[in-house]
């Protein structure tokens, strides 16, 4: 008994002396949701030196985000007024992946953000202004204003940012674990990514997965997503 005691005092221990991040990458944020956590089938134990590889990786990310970040604001600001339309789409297109890169970044971002936002502006009032006179064409540049808008928002919560990384670290076969262990707000913002054949699945692989692993109930948040879950369906 006093074993035991002891080694929960050391992974206690470890843990403060590594500290947590109050605003974590997505390295970081993934560590932390499979330690302990039986729905995960590579359940992890806290170890030091795995958390901070996980951070140092978190760093090296937003080294290299703050390089593309430059990059492309010297692309904007070397831009020509009678820029060809494709070097122009394409600087929309880098400064949307840049901003989706921005959301799962360790540290605030916010006014990284600002500035992408600020330039994507810019962007996409010459896009308009070449643009002028084609209702259509203006139609849909509206459309997809909002649309961008409505994207922005979602990657606010970091589970829709982790989600979207083209460089994921949730796998597919963690994609049910990882959502059964996120509160619920984050999940009903992110089951907005999946249409409702992918939610019938996930909602069914997620009742096998608690009542395997969980069968006395005694993980309430899980099952409190599961609910949501189905209840999402219903909406439908």
């Amino acid at each position: 008994m006093l074993a035991f005691y002891f080694r929960s005092y050391l992974v206690q221990f470890y843990i403060m002396a590594a500290s947590f991040s109050d605003l974590p990458g997505r390295h970081e944020r993934h560590y932390r949701r499979c330690i302990d956590n039986p729905l995960f089938s590579l359940m992890i134990k806290f170890h030091d030196d795995d958390f901070f590889e996980a951070q140092r990786l978190d760093h090296e990310e937003i080294l290299s985000f703050i390089e593309k970040f430059r990059s492309t604001m010297q692309q904007a600001i070397d831009l020509k007024p009678s820029e060809e339309s494709e070097v122009i789409l394409k600087l929309k297109e880098d400064l949307e992946r840049l901003y989706e890169i921005s959301a799962g970044l360790a540290d605030d971002q916010k006014q990284n953000q600002f500035a992408i936002k600020q330039l994507l502006g810019i962007v996409m009032g010459t896009i308009i202004t070449n643009s002028s006179g084609d209702p259509l064409a203006e139609e849909e540049l509206q459309m997809e204003a909002e649309a961008r808008s409505m994207h922005f928002k979602m990657l606010e919560v970091p589970l829709v940012a982790d989600l979207l990384h083209p460089l994921s670290l949730i796998d597919s076969d963690e994609l049910v674990a990882t959502l059964l262990s996120e509160p619920l707000d984050s999940l009903e913002v992110a089951l907005q990514l999946f249409d409702l054949e992918q939610k019938e699945q996930i909602s069914a692989q997620a009742q096998a997965l608690l009542d395997s692993v969980d069968p006395n109930k005694k993980r309430k948040d899980a099952w409190a997503n599961l609910q949501l879950l189905k209840n999402s369906l219903e909406e439908n």
